[in-house]
């Protein structure tokens, strides 16, 4: 395979005719050309199946319910292409390792069971039972059940998962590390502490109400561009879009629907943000308390003349607590601090809070450019105190809005996949099944690999995903992983973790969201939770390409079976019909009473948000404002004086996640290449060096350990000066797997303190 590599910035609106040329090459390279035009009508429609790719909600009136990625994630599940036996026998696991994580994707669907040959370093054909029974004898022969850990992706169901931790905990143990502990762990444990709900509060039609919407931290054109859709509406209609993010996004700067003849076939386009500002990476929370520090002025200004002042008065007096102490951490916060953490001047904050102030409904939204670093809570938690001066929260068009990644990402967590679960929940189990779960916490992500580095994890089994390239500082990750004395990942694709296997290792074939579901009791459905706590059903409809794959749910119970027997659950008889999962679920999980029932509502069910009802499950019954101060540096654990770049890592757009479906990233103008470094043209400049030279990039940190990665090419963007910004998993040997966010265990992603140099040597693409 050979790809053309340039530069070419990219002049277009995100969407329009660049996003469905896309959207139709994918379809075809898919060679399963009619199955996925016909997969695509059914895409987040009611009879038809989840989009495999974000959580973003449906709004149940577009004719077509998807968008360009998440058309990607649909061809590139929905292949033709598949790798057997004759394909493990041809490739060992070394040279396999050698090859791109492109490539390793790109080969197609894995058809059968697999155990890892250590003698031969190859894969071989394994049966289930035989891989049942193998997984068993491991756990069985653990010295404790918290020598195991239990990874879970964010793309399985509600019923996999619900099995899934309830197969861990009567096994006994909480090791339930997951994809949110790498990304918006800070969105649930900030919310939870300042609303006691660690969910957003608003519905997708909320959007369609706001007068205000600022967006902090995230790029939607590329992770969840349904969103556009909902920003481009507001737009139009007049409500001011506010953007805090570091890079210039195109998709937060204009948008062609795709869906609309005359924006698809001319050049009219929309414009998104009305105001678009470029903080220092870390920088959000500072430019918060600015906006926060203005606003006071305002409200005191007003009081003193007599007038109302402008703060939600009789809202703060009922329903919240602590306003007096963030009040005096606010006027204790000097401007100089503010500006200088986050690379915004005084009078652009003004005028952020002017915009902010002048509206009646406002929404705030976020992603992962607020929760990858240290002080992540922190600033989670300013953003809802902003919320909170104003009562915007629980009314039409106001709220807050985290906007999760995978598309049940929010469901794994509210079935249970959670390392400290609530004291009710395991009452709940517990009572439901006449057990003792285990009650002391587990291991997060972060945890889990520290863990396995000590040698004290004998068993890992992954419910999708790709831990060795999602995780940080890969090289100790994969260490980590090959320590382990079995490794079980249950995968639709060949990916990085299955090259690092430990002692064992099984790769366990499973079917994908876009595929029909048969099992004894007839075709399931299963169901997925969106970014709003929307819940509905989602049903495939393609024909798996084998009778040797299984569903998820079909695994899961397979190893239950095996390692516990049926002394108290019968788990072949709940992957026979999940109805009976489901009923499970309603028992013991709060919002899912008459849950087969609800599944039969069109566009699902919404579970509810106390918060929203102003129903705060917090220790006092109060929404609290924090009271933090800003951080005195994003690196404590360095000098961070000496260090002259702050990286973060992000993905392109021919990506979700860790799978790589292309070598492009359109909308930034990078095209069939991957090893990048976006620089500010000044710092190139003052370094003395070139648009296209390439440059080696150092951490900084205080361990003892080079974490370096080389021959990364520079591209000059409009990014703020001191900040650089590259691919991951690229990058990801660069992230220390000691720096994760204080309260969260995130790693810090997005504020990695490095050192750039020229390079003498130059990657090139691993493929074969």
């Amino acid at each position: 395979m050979k790809f053309k590599s340039q530069i070419k910035p990219y002049q277009s609106a995100a969407g329009g005719w660049g996003s469905l040329e896309a959207t139709t090459r994918f379809v075809f390279d898919s060679k399963q050309v009619i199955k996925n035009l016909r997969n695509l009508m059914r895409v987040n429609k009611a009879k038809g199946f989840d989009c495999p790719g974000c959580a973003w909600g449906d709004d149940n009136k577009s004719t077509f319910s998807f968008c360009e990625n998440g058309a990607k994630a649909v061809t590139w599940e929905a292949t033709r292409r598949y790798i057997d036996a004759a394909f493990f026998k041809r490739y060992s696991v070394t040279q396999l390792y050698q090859q791109s994580d492109y490539f390793l994707e790109y080969q197609g669907r894995i058809t059968e069971p697999l155990r890892y040959n250590r003698a031969t370093d190859h894969y071989e054909p394994i049966g289930w039972d035989e891989a049942f029974e193998l997984i068993a004898r491991h756990i069985r022969a653990m010295d404790n059940p918290d020598q195991m850990e239990l990874y879970t992706s964010g793309r399985a169901s509600n019923e996999a998962s619900w099995l899934y931790q309830l197969f861990g905990r009567m096994a006994g143990t909480n090791n339930f590390p997951d994809c949110s502990n790498m990304c918006h762990e800070a969105s649930g444990t900030g919310l939870k502490r300042s609303i006691g709900v660690g969910k957003g509060t608003i519905l997708l039609h909320d959007f369609e109400q706001a007068d205000a919407i600022f967006v902090f931290g995230q790029n939607p054109g590329t992770n969840h561009p349904r969103m556009l859709h909902s920003l481009r509406h507001a737009a139009d209609r007049g409500a001011r879009i506010v953007t805090f993010n570091t890079l210039r996004e195109r998709g937060l700067e204009r948008f062609a629907d795709p869906q609309n003849p005359v924006e698809l076939l001319t050049p009219k386009s929309g414009a998104i943000s009305s105001t678009y500002y470029q903080p220092n990476l870390g920088g959000d929370m500072a430019a918060i308390r600015g906006m926060v520090k203005a606003l006071l002025e305002t409200h005191r200004q007003r009081i003193n003349a007599g007038e109302a002042g402008i703060f939600a008065d009789a809202f703060i007096a009922e329903h919240t607590h602590g306003m007096e102490d963030y009040l005096t951490a606010v006027d204790a916060t000097d401007w100089q601090t503010i500006t200088r953490q986050s690379g915004l001047s005084e009078p652009q904050l003004r005028q952020a809070a002017a915009i902010y102030q002048q509206a009646e409904r406002v929404i705030c939204t976020w992603a992962m450019g607020i929760t990858q670093h240290k002080h992540s809570v922190d600033t989670v938690r300013e953003i809802a105190n902003l919320q909170l001066l104003f009562g915007q929260l629980g009314k039409p068009g106001a709220g807050l809005c985290p906007v999760r990644g995978h598309s049940n990402v929010q469901g794994n967590r509210t079935m249970g996949i959670d390392e400290k679960p609530s004291q009710a929940f395991l009452d709940s189990m517990a009572a439901h099944f006449d057990f003792t779960p285990p009650r002391a916490a587990g291991h997060n992500t972060v945890q889990a690999l520290q863990a396995m580095l000590r040698d004290e994890i004998k068993v890992l089994i992954a419910l999708g995903g790709n831990l060795a390239a999602a995780a940080p500082d890969s090289p100790r990750t994969e260490m980590a992983l090959q320590r382990c004395g079995l490794t079980v990942q249950i995968s639709t694709k060949l990916n990085r973790t299955h090259l690092v296997p430990g002692n064992e290792a099984l790769i366990l074939p499973t079917i994908g969201r876009t595929e029909e579901d048969i099992q004894a009791r007839g075709a399931q459905f299963v169901t997925v939770e969106d970014s709003f706590s929307m819940v509905h059903a989602s049903q495939g409809v393609g024909k798996p390409l084998t009778s040797t794959q299984r569903s998820e749910t079909a695994i899961v119970a397979g190893i239950a079976q095996a390692t516990l027997g049926n002394d108290k659950v019968d788990w072949l008889a709940l992957a026979a019909d999940y109805n009976l999962i489901r009923d499970h679920i309603a028992a013991t999980i709060p919002g899912f009473a008459d849950f087969n029932q609800k599944c039969e509502q069109p566009g699902g069910f919404w579970l509810g948000n106390a918060a929203a009802q102003y129903r705060f499950n917090t220790d006092n019954g109060k929404a609290n404002f924090s009271a933090a101060t800003l951080p005195v540096s994003l690196f404590p654990a360095i000098d961070a004086s000496e260090v002259p770049f702050t990286l973060q890592t992000l993905r392109s757009h021919d990506q979700y996640n860790t799978t790589i479906y292309g070598l492009d990233d359109r909308y930034r103008g990078v095209y069939g290449q991957r090893e990048v470094l976006f620089i500010h043209p000044d710092d190139m400049a003052e370094m003395g060096l070139q648009a296209g030279e390439n440059v080696d990039i150092e951490t900084l940190w205080n361990d003892g350990i080079t974490r370096r990665v080389e021959g990364f090419k520079l591209v000059p963007y409009a990014i703020p000066r001191g900040n650089l910004a590259a691919y991951y998993p690229e990058t990801n040997p660069l992230v220390p797997l000691s720096s994760f966010g204080d309260g969260s265990g995130t790693p810090t992603s997005k504020s990695v303190p490095v050192k750039i140099t020229r390079s003498y040597s130059s990657n090139t693409l691993r493929i074969a």
